[in-house]
């Protein structure tokens, strides 16, 4: 029974390990991550914030609840968006709004964010807090009318502005490549170039050894 070189074996191994090392180079390549620049809407839950799924038109908010909102340039959307600052506490955001017969009070905190999420001609406002005191019907899109006008909304009825800021833009989806690891230079040989050059090296002694077993009598 014939034996198979043992540089067959080597090679086989090494040529697997180039292509797990070309796989991996590929996989570094810094992928691009969507972020987008936009006002985020909270709700205040126990002392902390909670993100709303329900937009401001359709959602009504309670009597002695708080709306929470923020503007910042978020990743992904939803839970990962920036929370507002400061607590949603409604004694104090409505301690000198008196309760009146027929109305609800909703605490609100508006978060303009920092110069980090405005666009690059935008200054945003200082954050502002307020009580509104509306119908037991009203939704938390006319509790901001009452407080901090104007809106703007989009042809699709997302809200792009309140209090006039921005004064363009609607939610628009900013890419950046996402922070690859720092990766230290050495003074070596590149390893991708060491493997690739091994691997020439064994099957250049392979073939040597495959024309002198030829030319044995």
């Amino acid at each position: 029974m014939k034996t198979r070189p043992s540089w067959v074996g080597a090679a086989r191994i090494l040529t697997a390990a180039v292509l797990a090392l070309l796989s991996a180079l590929a996989l570094s390549t810094p992928a691009a991550a969507a972020t987008y620049r936009y006002w985020s809407f909270w709700r205040g839950t126990d002392g902390s914030w909670s993100y709303q799924t329900q937009g401001p038109v359709g959602y009504l908010p309670a009597d002695g609840s708080v709306d929470g909102w923020r503007f910042a340039l978020s990743p992904d959307g939803g839970q990962h968006a920036a929370r507002p600052g400061g607590a949603p506490d409604f004694a104090a955001l409505c301690a000198n709004t008196p309760a009146r017969p027929g109305l609800k009070r909703v605490g609100v905190v508006l978060d303009f964010g920092t110069s980090a999420d405005a666009s690059s001609t935008a200054v945003p406002p200082a954050a502002r807090t307020g009580c509104a005191q509306v119908r037991p019907d009203a939704s938390s899109a006319e509790v901001l009318a009452t407080l901090a006008p104007p809106l703007r909304y989009d042809s699709n009825g997302v809200l792009c502005a309140i209090a006039g800021y921005p004064a363009t833009g609607c939610g628009e989806a900013v890419t950046a490549p996402t922070a690859a690891a720092p990766t230290a230079k050495s003074s070596g040989p590149d390893l991708g170039l060491t493997v690739g050059g091994a691997l020439i090296l064994l099957l250049g002694a392979g073939a040597w050894w495959q024309a002198r077993r030829r030319r044995r009598p």
